[in-house]
């Protein structure tokens, strides 16, 4: 049997007789993802639902703000907010360096803009499509957001989804405020990361592969709820009943 092999069959032995150490770090990386996506949708829904409806000077400008924050490399955003909270930051006083908070600060910063800008474009698309009728029975923009976003609930709870994805998968912002301590904080990207260049390749296999095996429910949830999604706009669906019962 050749490396990759053994390692292939000692990673799945971790997996399977649910290694302590393998499932603690899949658990706090589970937990840290969770939180932060949940901070992270929570503003980016309202946000990105105002600004599918709100009209005002400069939105051009805040629009490609926020889609250029899409692409911030995520080690830029581990940068900013270790100097945040670093002692001689502004948020030094917190403690927070090196912590389950401070991971989670990165991944709210990262997923965010995902959030808000994927709202943002939903609601817009709704807008277009219900806003006349909405304005002609009075609605005014907070209500029209509020009636835009229910309707695209479905599509929401892909964004969920998305987010999730790309908060788990995260590593540079992790690894530099969190610094990958053992039992504290400790993810299974940061973990891959340093077990490969340690040469511990089961435990590194062994976290890929649940890993991966994340993604891949993800994917499937997203698929689910597309096609939940495609059967719900196939029935007819009354935006204005809130506004005319």
């Amino acid at each position: 049997m050749n490396t990759f092999s053994d390692s292939a069959l000692t990673a799945l032995a971790l997996i399977t007789s649910l290694d302590p150490v393998l499932w603690t770090i899949v658990g706090r990386s589970l937990a840290v993802s969770a939180t932060a996506c949940a901070f992270a949708f929570g503003f980016g829904l309202a946000a990105g639902a105002w600004l599918g409806v709100a009209r005002f000077a400069g939105r051009e400008a805040v629009l490609t703000a926020l889609n250029a924050l899409l692409a911030l490399p995520s080690v830029v955003v581990g940068l900013l907010i270790y100097l945040l909270l670093s002692r001689s930051g502004p948020l030094g006083f917190l403690g927070w360096m090196f912590s389950f908070p401070a991971m989670v600060m990165a991944q709210v910063v990262l997923v965010l803009p995902v959030v808000t800008a994927l709202t943002r474009q939903l609601v817009e698309d709704a807008e277009r499509a219900h806003g006349e009728q909405l304005r002609s029975l009075g609605a005014r923009p907070l209500l029209r957001s509020l009636l835009l976003a229910w309707d695209e609930r479905y599509a929401l709870l892909t964004v969920g989804v998305a987010a999730f994805g790309r908060a788990i998968s995260e590593v540079g912002a992790v690894m530099i405020v969190g610094g990958n301590i053992e039992g504290f904080t400790r993810v299974m990207t940061t973990a891959i990361a340093l077990e490969t260049s340690k040469g511990d390749l089961p435990l590194a296999l062994g976290l890929g592969g649940v890993l991966m095996a994340v993604v891949l429910v993800l994917n499937g949830l997203i698929g689910l709820l597309r096609r939940w999604r495609e059967r719900r706009d196939g029935s007819v669906i009354d935006l204005t009943r809130g506004l005319t019962a």
